[in-house]
C-alpha cells in the first residue's frame, strides 16, 4: 500500500529560548526535522510533508536541503496535532493510501519501529507508537484492553486511575488517510488545553467500530527534544548509538567518548580514530585510514591507508587518495593529493592539486585568494616543495620539479627545474650589536622619565 509521509515541524519551542524554529537545531551537525524525516525515508513514502509554522521559510528551505520534492503546508495557528494534520486535507485529497506521522522534534525513531507499525497496520486500521515510561511524567497514557487500544488520554485530562498506567503515547501514528480526515472532522478542542488532539482519533476510531492498536518501543527512541537540556541529551544518545555502530563494524577508536560524529559520517573498517576528533557533515572515510588526535574533519573524502593528523583540518573539497599524509597543523581546503604524497607539517593547501609522491615542507603556503577570487594551484609528481614556500597562484609546478627553501613562487616551475626566489642574504658586521645598545639605552631613559 502507498504511505504519504506528515512531519509535524510547526512548533516554536519556547523552551528552547532561541529566536530559531525548534526542528532547526542540530543533533550531529543535522536540524531535528532532518533526522525525523531521514527516519520516515525508511518507509518509502510516495509523498512527504511537512507541516510548518513558526518560522516557515526557515523550516521549508531546511526541508527541501533535505527532499528537494517535499511539500510544504503552513499551521498559520498552532491549535494542536489534530488541527496540525488537518492542514494536510488538501494536499491528501486524492490519496489513497495510509499516512504515518511523525514529529520533526523527535529524531530517534528506528527504521525497524516503522517496520513493525506497518506489520501492524496489516491487521488494524489504526497503529500508535507507545512506549513504557520509567516516569511517565505529563505523556498521554494508552489504554489498552487486551492487544486493542480504547483510547489515547492526554495527562491534562487523565484521572488519577489513568495517570497510574505507564504506557505511554508517542504521538507518532499510522491509518489510512482518507479515513483519518474523516475523524478529524469529528475532533473537539473540549479539553484542559483547548486544542485539537490528533490522539482523539483512536476514541472515535474505536466508537465507530475500528480497531486500534499499539506497537511499542525503547523510551529513547522518543525523546522529543524541546529545551536546550534536551537537545543535549538528544546529542549524547545519537553519538552513543553512532559510536556503538561503527565499533561493530570494525573501526577502533582509542576514546570513543571524545570522538563526535556527523550526521551522515561514513568510516570503513579497520580504521582507527584516535582522541579528540570532530566529523562536521559529508566525511567519507575508507577501510584501514588513521585519524589522529585533535583533528576537524567536514566535507571531505579520506582514501585507504592514508595518516590524517594530529590537530590536522580537512576542510570542504579535500580529496585525499591511497597512502598520503597529512600531518601536524595542516589544513586542507578543496585540494586533491594524490596517492603518496606529503603535507607532514605546518602548512595551508588550498584550491590545488598535488601530484603522486609529492612532498610539501614545512610551512608552505597556497596563496590561492587575491581579495576577489581564488586560483587554483596545480603541482605535478615527484615535486619536493621547500619550506616555507609561498605558491602564489595561478601557478603550476611540473613533474619531478623543486623549490628552495623561502622561495616566493610567482610564475610556473618547469619540469625538473628548480625554483629559487628569495633575496640574497647580506650580512652587516656589528650591526646587530649597535642596534641592541641603541635599544637598550632608548629603554633606559623611557624608564627613568616615568619613574
Amino acid at each position: 500500500m502507498a504511505t504519504a509521509l506528515v512531519v509535524l515541524a510547526a512548533g516554536k519551542g519556547t523552551r528552547m529560548k532561541s529566536d530559531r524554529p525548534k526542528v532547526l537545531h542540530e543533533v550531529a551537525g543535522a536540524p531535528l526535522l532532518a533526522h525525523a524525516m531521514r527516519a520516515g525515508a525508511s518507509i518509502d513514502p510516495v509523498r512527504t510533508i511537512v507541516v510548518a509554522g513558526h518560522g516557515a521559510a526557515a523550516v521549508e528551505a531546511a526541508a527541501r536541503a533535505w527532499d528537494p520534492e517535499v511539500e510544504v503546508v503552513l499551521q498559520a495557528e498552532q491549535l494542536g496535532t489534530g488541527h496540525a494534520v488537518d492542514q494536510c486535507r488538501s494536499a491528501l485529497a486524492d490519496f489513497d493510501g495510509d499516512v504515518v506521522v511523525l514529529y520533526g522534534d523527535t529524531p530517534f525513531i528506528r527504521p525497524e519501529t516503522l517496520a513493525a507499525m506497518q506489520a501492524a497496520r496489516a491487521t488494524h486500521d489504526i497503529v500508535v507508537l507507545g512506549f513504557d515510561a520509567a516516569d511517565p511524567g505529563r505523556y498521554g497514557r494508552l489504554k489498552m484492553s487486551g492487544q486493542s487500544l480504547e483510547a489515547i488520554v492526554e495527562f491534562k485530562d487523565a484521572s488519577e486511575q489513568d495517570r497510574a498506567i505507564t504506557l505511554c503515547n508517542s504521538g507518532v501514528i499510522e491509518t489510512d488517510a482518507k479515513g483519518l480526515f474523516s475523524l478529524l472532522e469529528a475532533v473537539g478542542n473540549d479539553n484542559a488545553s483547548g486544542e485539537y488532539y490528533l490522539t482523539d482519533v483512536v476514541g472515535l476510531a474505536r466508537a465507530r467500530g475500528l480497531t486500534a492498536t499499539v506497537v511499542t518501543c525503547d523510551e529513547s527512541e522518543t525523546l522529543g527534544v524541546d529545551s536546550r537540556a534536551a537537545l543535549v541529551d538528544a546529542n549524547a544518545i545519537y553519538q552513543a548509538r553512532a559510536r556503538t555502530e561503527l565499533i561493530a563494524a570494525g573501526v577502533t577508536m582509542l576514546a570513543p567518548d571524545t570522538v563526535h560524529l556527523g550526521f551522515d559520517t561514513v568510516i570503513g573498517p579497520d580504521t582507527v580514530l584516535e582522541p579528540n576528533l570532530v566529523f562536521g557533515p559529508g566525511v567519507t572515510i575508507e577501510n584501514g585510514a588513521t585519524i589522529r588526535a585533535f583533528s576537524h574533519l567536514e566535507g571531505c573524502h579520506v582514501a585507504r591507508g592514508a595518516v590524517v593528523g594530529p590537530y590536522a583540518r580537512l576542510r570542504p573539497g579535500a580529496e585525499l587518495s591511497e597512502d598520503t599524509r597529512i600531518g601536524n597543523f595542516v589544513e586542507i581546503k578543496n585540494a586533491q593529493i594524490h596517492a603518496g604524497a606529503k603535507v607532514n607539517h605546518l602548512s595551508y593547501i588550498g584550491d590545488a592539486e598535488l601530484g603522486e609522491k609529492t612532498n610539501v615542507g614545512a610551512g608552505t603556503v597556497t596563496c590561492n585568494y587575491d581579495g576577489v577570487f581564488k586560483h587554483r594551484t596545480t603541482i605535478g609528481r615527484n615535486v619536493f616543495v621547500g619550506s616555507d614556500t609561498m605558491l602564489v597562484a595561478p601557478v603550476t609546478l611540473g613533474d619531478d620539479s623543486m623549490t628552495a627553501t623561502g622561495t616566493v613562487v610567482t610564475e610556473d616551475v618547469p619540469e625538473g627545474a628548480l625554483a629559487l626566489g628569495r633575496a640574497r642574504q647580506v650580512n652587516k658586521p656589528g650591526l646587530a650589536r649597535r642596534m641592541f645598545e641603541k635599544l637598550k639605552f632608548a629603554k633606559a631613559q623611557r624608564d627613568k622619565d616615568t619613574e
